[in-house]
């Protein structure tokens, strides 16, 4: 049975926990709490979980190097657990979808999001498999680099909690359905943003 490496992207350090950039350091959250398991540091610049996630074998990774370099630890973790780039899944916030909507695909471009330029570079392919935390756009004027970094506003943070178990789901979805079958489960053709249930 093939290995999976779930990478959420984000920034280390406390000061950076809440920031929306850090949605994919959540996810990981999550995906750790439901495999029983604790992050521990490894020595590819790297904390990580490994084990089972919905009877599949996992390297859960939460790169340590700063957002702009996850790619170097990713990589470093993809060859000693001699994990392909098609078994590899970046969970990511993106600034080009609502907040509310979870998206996934495979390849494409970067978007301007240094997480994934920095995947794409160390892997040299684009053809790895993305879930998109939609963030929006930043309101006004207020510089897109500034927004990233800023923590999910108030009214945000009630759903917070539901979408990130949401994309939990996803996750796990890929990687026992594959890429179409979940695309078909959770977005179906106007891909919505994803509403709790009051």
């Amino acid at each position: 049975m093939d290995r999976w490496l779930i990478v959420g992207l984000g920034n280390p350090g406390p000061e950076y926990e809440g920031n929306r950039h850090n949605a994919g350091f959540m996810v990981a959250d999550e995906l750790a709490s439901r495999m029983g398991g604790r992050f521990k540091s490894h020595r590819s610049r790297a904390e990580i979980v490994e084990g089972r996630l919905a009877g599949q074998p996992v390297v859960l990774a939460k790169p340590l190097s700063y957002m702009n370099l996850s790619g170097g630890p990713a990589k470093a973790l993809a060859d000693f657990y001699k994990v392909d780039a098609a078994h590899v899944i970046a969970v990511h916030d993106e600034l080009d979808i609502p907040y509310g909507a979870l998206r996934v695909k495979i390849g494409g471009g970067d978007n301007g999001h240094n997480g994934l330029r920095s995947l794409t570079k160390s892997f040299a392919t684009r053809d790895y498999l993305r879930l998109r935390f939609g963030i929006g756009r930043p309101p006004g004027r207020q510089d897109p680099a500034d927004f990233v970094l800023r923590d999910f506003a108030t009214a945000e943070r009630k759903d917070l909690p539901f979408l990130v178990d949401r994309a939990a789901d996803i996750v796990e979805s890929l990687i026992t359905s594959g890429l179409e079958a979940t695309q078909n489960a959770f977005h179906a053709g106007d891909l919505k943003p994803i509403k709790p249930p009051r």
